[in-house]
């Protein structure tokens, strides 16, 4: 008796010493994939200023906004790429799927340059340093929280549907009282996206590290930064429609 029950302890305790490596492995792994993955964004946001600022200081500006359907153009190859990438990434080779990303990213870059043109440089550089500090909270609290937001994901995309669908609306209303509810709607509904995308990161790289790809880090790097580096844009822009002033 005194032998078994010896026994048995011996073998729980291997169990949990197995459980803690197994915990401390992944960790290792998620620290390296969330490292990529702001590093990832980081760059492709660099990109896509660059861009943004050669647009409107080289005459490259004028072919962008020479009709409204090279501009309609370019957001429709941006969206093309962005599904291309999402889908397929997993079975990308990691240099490929880098590369659509920075192309998307100057892409974006491009359509994203008509706020130089609408927004004083200042206002523009106050939203940005709001946006960020508002996404690293919001993306700590995804990195560190232990509650399943899985629940979230019918509701955010609900709303991201309805915000979608009232901006189109006030395309052809042009409503200054609906522009401010979408406004706010749109920076609350990025908000979440965040912290909900950031532990989505943490359960896609469970997943691919259960399925034994040996690529996880660097896959999970770029998916990651594309999903986190939507979530910014958005909540920049939605930002810029209260902070950004208007040049005259």
């Amino acid at each position: 008796m005194y032998n078994n029950s010896n026994q048995y302890t011996d073998e729980l305790n291997a169990d949990q010493s197995l459980t803690s490596l197994a915990d401390l492995a992944f960790d290792d792994v998620f620290k390296a994939v969330m490292r990529r993955v702001y590093l990832w964004m980081a760059l492709g946001l660099l990109v896509s200023a660059g861009a943004a600022l050669a647009t409107v200081l080289t005459p490259l500006g004028n072919l962008v906004f020479s009709s409204i359907w090279v501009f309609y153009g370019l957001m429709f190859g941006e969206l093309a790429l962005v599904m291309a990438l999402s889908a397929g990434i997993m079975k990308m080779h990691p240099s490929l799927a880098g590369v659509m990303f920075f192309a998307y990213a100057a892409l974006n870059g491009l359509t994203l340059s008509v706020i130089f043109v609408v927004y004083t440089l200042g206002s523009i550089g106050m939203t940005f340093f709001v946006a960020a500090a508002l996404f690293g909270a919001m993306s700590l609290i995804g990195y560190s929280t232990k509650k399943d937001l899985t629940r979230w994901r019918s509701y955010l995309l609900m709303g991201l549907i309805g915000l979608v669908l009232a901006s189109i609306v006030n395309i052809f209303f042009a409503s200054s009282g609906l522009d401010w509810v979408v406004s706010i709607v749109g920076v609350l509904l990025f908000l979440g996206l965040t912290i909900y995308d950031t532990q989505r990161i943490k359960v896609m790289t469970v997943q691919t590290m259960q399925m034994g790809d040996e690529a996880v880090t660097a896959k999970m790097g770029i998916l990651g930064a594309l999903r986190l580096y939507l979530d910014f844009v958005n909540l920049f822009l939605y930002l810029l429609r209260f902070l950004g002033r208007r040049r005259r």
